[in-house]
Parts: C-alpha cells; structure tokens; sequence
C-alpha cells in the first residue's frame, strides 16, 4: 500500500478548521468556528457542492492512528514515508491527514479512518506519486468530482459507504497559505461556492 499503513513515533497537530467527509452519506462538509451572540463559540457546518477543486499539501500528508474516544481527535500522526507510529491503547484506527487549501476554503485539514476513503486516498496518492516528478516545486489541484456507492459484506447483511471520487487534475505552486501553522478564514455564509476554474483556486 502506497500510504505505507505498518510500524515508530511521532504526533503533531496544528488547529486549523477542517473538512469533513461523511462516508455514510457522501455530504462533503466545510466546519468553521463561530461565536454566538451570547460571545460563546460553537461550530458551523455548510455542505460544499460538488464538484469541487483545492490544492493539496500531499508530500507533507501523514499517516498514522487517530481516535475520538475522549471526544476531540487524537492523532498520532508521522509523514507518509516514515516508520508508522505501533496501535496505542485504546479505541484507534488508520487514518491519514492532510492539508488542503482553496481561496473560498482557505487553509484547511481533511483526515478520515474510514476504509473505504483510505483506499480512495491510496489510490489519488499513488496518482500523485506517479506524476510528482513531472511537476517539480509543485503541489497537485484535486478535483471532487463526486462519490461512488461500496457495498460491504458484514455479519449484518450488506453496508452500503460512499467513497469520494476524485483525481488529480491539474498542478500549481504552493500558496503561501499553506506556510501558515494555524490560518482560519473568516466564517462564511452557508451558500454553495461558486464553481472555480484551476486559475481561480487563489
């Protein structure tokens, strides 16, 4: 497996606001930190139309173990490439994480341990893999361009996940966004985005 999911250390994690994916349903999900009129803060959450185009940050990508058993996420992440980190104590699963970065979007970090997207990402890493070498000092502009259905044999009957399916369409330079340890953009309104071209990304 290109992701190299298999055997020593390391965490990082810096705060920055995410992306989510829903394997259940395939919703595609931006989530931003707002405060309330009464000043406290809470999360806002929009769904982003598809398709959908960011850059993203993919030789820093890493991989590794990540839990929710205490409530917020718990990474124990290294940079694909390196020795994987041995299963904590605990309710862990593979996962990977990586930066992605958009002018509608700002900086943001997409993870998952759904199977079924670590198996979509293996496959778009495998694509950046092959093509890197051809576009030297740059980083791949990935295009969601929609989901497709898996079908699961379990002691329960068939489970039905959606996996996203995207591709590498394109190359750009790095933004200096992607330099920031901790940029959050400004909340945005839940509308859907409008459609971007590669030119349009930044």
């Amino acid at each position: 497996m290109a992701l190299g999911f298999n055997t020593e250390s390391k965490s990082s994690g810096d705060i920055i606001p995410i992306v989510k994916f829903d394997a259940k349903s395939g919703d595609l999900i931006a989530q931003d930190r707002v405060q309330t009129a009464s000043g406290e803060w809470d999360k806002e959450q929009r769904e982003m139309a598809l398709p959908c185009k960011f850059a993203a940050d993919m030789a820093e990508m890493e991989v590794g173990w990540l839990s929710f058993q205490s409530g917020a996420p718990d990474f124990r992440m290294v940079k694909v490439g390196e020795p994987m980190p041995p299963k904590p104590e605990g309710d862990f699963k593979n996962a990977f994480r990586v930066r992605i970065a958009s002018k509608e979007l700002g900086l943001r970090e997409f993870s998952h341990s759904a199977k079924t997207v670590i198996r979509a990402m293996d496959t778009l890493h495998n694509q950046y893999e092959a093509e890197k070498g051809n576009n030297p000092g740059k980083i791949p502009v990935v295009e969601i361009s929609g989901t497709e259905t898996v079908r699961v044999n379990s002691e329960k009957g068939e489970l039905r996940f959606k996996a996203p399916q995207w591709s590498i369409t394109g190359w750009t330079d790095k933004p200096e966004m992607f330099n920031n340890t901790a940029s959050a953009p400004e909340p945005v309104a839940a509308e859907p985005a409008p459609a971007v071209s590669d030119d349009d990304l930044f």
